[in-house]
């Protein structure tokens, strides 16, 4: 697996006369026309616009802010982004965030993102958005996990979804903290976990009173199954499963998709085992891996997404708070780790 850094580990400057950042200007250009349909093979084939871009960026970015990422170890900037100016009373637009693939999977993406926003809240926009190509799922799963929500459009092309951030309501921007980083787990990388991260979730939850289907308290060994056939599934295409990696390395949250196998009901999904530990609670983490999986969910064709929680359990504000609506409750509906019946809530989200 390759390893992740922490957002604070990353250098993140700015300098719109780099010289690698022609090279990652031009590698976002060409991809992004290939991925519309319209590959070039050359920076000199490109629209006049984009080519203005990735020949003379100090020049077509004057006004604006260029950030450059660079990773521990490395002497050369392996990714960009662009704060746009703010122009009309409109709010700040986040642009041109490319990450070379060599690098990907690292963190770089979320350090250059952190940094944008603190610089857009420093500024006192009230605001900040950005746009995304609705099949890129990677990305929009990122955005969606730091806050950013589909707005009306202000720009008319098919299939570009604009998203925007509020700001200002949420902790200081500028925290050293390092963000824990959400990956989707390959069914090898689940098997890898089970028998210790996620197992470790599985029996946190447990112990800590949640209702999650077992009662406490519950062996690591048989958590460590349950997860084994969590990646059963997932290998069959019927469960997808993202983790939190916390700067230290070890698993601080996890949550999961189920996909409906009845020919009825293909156009749904259902959230379950969002899992938070009890170290890394209050921070939002479980807020950013609830959105992770919707814009998941959204991108890959779902639009109709159902869980169940017990009812007046934390775990109700936080979906309340992302937008989801409670369809209604079931008295003892399943038992809590000590064995009591509990009443179930029954939630839904239509996306899209």
């Amino acid at each position: 697996m390759t390893a992740r850094i922490p957002v604070s580990a990353a250098r993140v400057e700015e300098n719109r006369s780099h010289p690698r950042l022609r090279d990652l200007l031009a590698e976002y250009h060409l991809f992004n026309q290939a991925e519309k349909g319209t590959a070039v093979e050359t920076v000199a084939e490109l629209p006049a616009v984009y080519r203005g871009e990735a020949e003379d960026p100090a020049g077509a970015f004057a006004v604006d802010t260029v950030l450059l990422v660079t990773a521990p170890g490395d002497d050369t900037p392996s990714g960009c982004a662009v704060l746009k100016a703010s122009r009309a009373g409109a709010a700040p637009e986040i642009k041109r965030l490319w990450i070379a693939p060599e690098a990907r999977r690292k963190g770089l993406a979320q350090a250059l993102m952190a940094e944008a926003l603190r610089r857009a809240a420093a500024s006192g926009a009230p605001a900040v958005r950005l746009t995304v190509w609705s099949w890129r799922q990677e990305p929009l799963a990122l955005y969606r996990s730091l806050g950013f929500a589909t707005v009306d459009s202000w720009d008319e092309r098919p299939d570009l979804v604009c998203l925007e951030k509020p700001l200002g309501s949420e902790e200081p921007l500028g925290s050293e903290e390092p963000l824990d980083v959400i990956e989707r787990l390959t069914p090898e990388a689940v098997r890898a976990h089970a028998p210790a991260g996620l197992a470790a979730l599985l029996v946190d939850a447990v112990d800590s009173g949640a209702s999650v289907g077992f009662l406490a308290p519950l062996e690591a060994s048989r958590a460590a199954g349950w997860w084994s056939g969590a990646a059963e599934e997932a290998a069959a295409g019927v469960r997808d499963v993202w983790a939190a990696h916390a700067p230290d390395g070890s698993l601080a949250g996890v949550v999961t998709l189920v996909r409906t196998g009845a020919d009825n009901g293909r156009h749904r999904g259902e959230i379950a085992r969002l899992l938070v530990h009890r170290s890394a609670r209050g921070r939002g983490l479980g807020r950013r891996l609830l959105a992770t999986a919707e814009a998941h969910a959204a991108a890959t064709g779902l639009r109709l997404l159902v869980l169940d929680t017990q009812t007046d359990s934390p775990a109700e504000r936080l979906y309340r708070g992302a937008g989801w609506t409670a369809a209604g409750s079931i008295p003892d509906f399943a038992a809590d780790p000590a064995g009591t019946l509990r009443p179930t809530t029954l939630y839904y989200k239509r996306l899209g």
